[in-house]
């Protein structure tokens, strides 16, 4: 299964021409996609307003929806975060440690456009697309 992060949904809802959103739309139909819940979330924020938002949320539900914070994941990615700092890496959002960390800890391969994600991937085994 593929998880997507919120940098490729955001860029494939504003038509970027960017190499992560041109796998995104050839993956449609092809592979199972999942939409973590922050992820929703993130990309829920930018909606510019309701409408837009309902518009969104309808597209990405017609994926698998996963819940991507537990406490096993959340005792995870302090200790991944622990990790990388160690190594003299700070992750700059804890939302991606999260995502990573579930696409880690899940066996998921993770479609991203996010510099972030490339440390998790070095260091810790993240699979990406």
């Amino acid at each position: 299964m593929i998880a997507v992060d919120s940098s490729t949904w955001i860029a494939h809802f504003r038509n970027a021409e960017l190499e992560s959103v041109r796998v995104l739309r050839s993956l449609f139909g092809e592979t199972e996609l999942l939409v973590g819940d922050i992820v929703l979330l993130e990309v829920l924020q930018g909606a510019r307003d309701e409408a837009h938002a309902v518009r969104i949320a309808r597209e990405l539900n017609e994926f698998s929806i996963a819940r991507m914070l537990d406490e096993e994941i959340a005792v995870q990615a302090a200790h991944n975060y622990r990790a990388l700092r160690g190594k003299g890496i700070t992750i700059r959002k804890t939302i991606d440690l999260i995502i990573g960390t579930f696409c880690i800890e899940r066996g998921h391969t993770l479609l991203h456009n996010d510099r972030d994600f490339e440390s998790m991937r070095t260091h810790l085994g993240l699979q990406v697309v």
